[in-house]
């Protein structure tokens, strides 16, 4: 009868524990500045008439756009923890380097982005950003073209680890 409750009271303590929520995931030794956050209203921008070469563009909102720009800086060995965004995030890498990882790749390997080089974070992909050194800094400028109302602290949205992603 001892062993069967001690079964018992072992599986329902899994259960319990397998059913609660993941916790986010902060960051750690990261400071977010905001630079500038303008209310554009609905966009309506095309460029069939003005094309530079072969470039053009066409931008196109559903709702009010905010465009802002932040800047974010990792002091050595810091990271921004496991979120995410409700629009892409266009990032610049100007000192150091960072390891960007997208939770939603299969095996979650590291993206290695210098000073000098860009890319974007897709809208609502969990990801984390990883200072590449354990002794400089690395600055980053984030463009963002996103809904009115969820610039600021909103615009980030705290996730758990994701399970391909455990380092």
């Amino acid at each position: 009868m001892t062993l069967l409750r001690s079964i018992t009271s072992t599986a329902t303590a899994v259960t319990l524990l397998s059913a609660m929520p993941a916790f986010a995931t902060p960051g750690a030794n990261v400071g977010v500045s905001g630079i500038v956050n303008g209310q554009f209203g609905t966009i309506h921008q095309n460029t069939p008439d003005g094309k530079t070469g072969k470039w053009g563009l066409i931008l196109k909102t559903l709702d009010d756009t905010d465009v802002g720009v932040d800047q974010i800086t990792l002091a050595g060995g810091g990271y921004t923890g496991w979120h995410n965004h409700p629009a892409p995030v266009f990032i610049t890498v100007v000192e150091g380097a960072v390891d960007w990882y997208d939770g939603s790749e299969g095996i979650c390997a590291p993206h290695h982005f210098a000073a000098g080089q860009s890319y974007i974070e897709p809208a609502w992909h969990v990801h984390n950003a990883v200072n590449a050194s354990g002794s400089t800094q690395a600055r980053f400028i984030a463009v963002r073209l996103n809904p009115t109302g969820t610039s600021g602290p909103v615009f980030r949205v705290d996730q758990p680890e994701p399970n391909n992603c455990k380092f």
